[in-house]
């Protein structure tokens, strides 16, 4: 049996009736609460809308999955970018020298994405 430290090690050579590592794992989540940059709400659907002019870490690009994940039938999560061609966070220059984009990042995760010369008509004044 492989140990993750030798002191893992020692109690389970120490520990009767204990299950090392057991197949059943917990699921757990940290509540966190989210405010969108703005909301756009119709009769049927409400969309949270995130103005982004670049991702700062890869963690949180990744909280926006999860936030998406939290949403209704009836809710969606868009974003606004600045510059959707802006390198993710990271991101390794490919062979054609081109970068994973934030663009690519929505795109891949199911997310639609605007730019201000984008915007639907009804978002505007």
């Amino acid at each position: 049996m492989k140990f993750d430290s030798k002191f893992e090690k020692e109690a389970h050579a120490l520990m009767r009736g204990c299950e090392y590592h057991p197949p059943k794992k917990i699921f757990y989540f940290v509540p966190k609460h989210y405010e969108p940059d703005f909301v756009y709400t119709t009769r049927t659907h409400t969309l949270w809308i995130e103005a982004k002019g670049r991702f700062r870490t890869s963690d949180e690009a990744r909280k926006y999955v999860h936030i998406a994940e939290t949403l209704g039938p009836q809710e969606e999560l868009v974003f606004l970018f600045q510059r959707p061609n802006t390198p993710m966070p990271g991101s390794r220059r490919r062979k054609d020298g081109t970068r994973y984009t934030m663009e690519e990042w929505a795109e891949k995760h199911g997310f639609r994405w605007y730019t201000l010369e984008t915007i639907p008509t009804g978002w505007k004044r």
